[in-house]
């Protein structure tokens, strides 16, 4: 994580890379549209999560993924 000046800034290629990953599974299982615009609701999960402190792409990937499943069954 980067810090400049005391105050925790993002690390955009994590939250990317963590995005790509789940939005490209959750694309080919028919959960989300199959188009190039962000999803919005995905990339907050993972932002949220972020800022709580995972920084492992693959980990905050397959934890939006478990979540928004989750809602999506619960829905």
């Amino acid at each position: 994580m980067l810090v400049e000046r005391g105050l925790r800034i993002m690390n955009i290629d994590v939250i990317g890379r963590a995005y790509d990953i789940a939005a490209n599974y959750l694309r080919r299982t028919g959960a989300i549209a199959d188009n190039t615009t962000t999803f919005d609701p995905l990339l907050e999960l993972i932002v949220q999560m972020f800022h709580r402190g995972e920084t492992n792409p693959i980990k905050l990937a397959n934890k939006a993924i478990s979540v928004f499943e989750s809602a999506k069954i619960a829905a």
